[in-house]
């Protein structure tokens, strides 16, 4: 059986601090890439499922996932960003 990866949008939330005048200063300065990430702060929120591959560019894997029942639009494959087929190590050559 072939092995696949796929690469799913997410959405997280980190927080940051920054000096700065007021919010606006500070969002700007964040934007910017001034702010710092405060240490293990990233929280897991949802599926990104406004995210997704164009139906257009995958038309026939729209179609495979929609006879599988999952829910598919005309526009997009919800939260998918890839998928792929990867061979499967079979371990380290030593040389033998």
């Amino acid at each position: 059986m072939p092995r696949y990866e796929i690469e799913q949008y997410e959405l997280h939330v980190m927080t940051f601090r920054i000096d700065a005048n007021d919010p606006a200063d500070a969002i700007v300065r964040l934007l910017d890439g001034e702010a710092e990430p405060v240490d293990n702060t990233q929280e897991y929120v949802e599926i990104a499922e406004e995210c997704g591959l164009l139906v257009d560019d995958y038309p026939e894997l729209a179609s495979e996932l929609r006879e599988l029942g999952v829910p598919v639009d005309d526009r997009l494959i919800p939260s998918i960003r890839s998928v792929s087929e990867v061979t499967q190590a079979t371990g380290p050559d030593w040389g033998n």
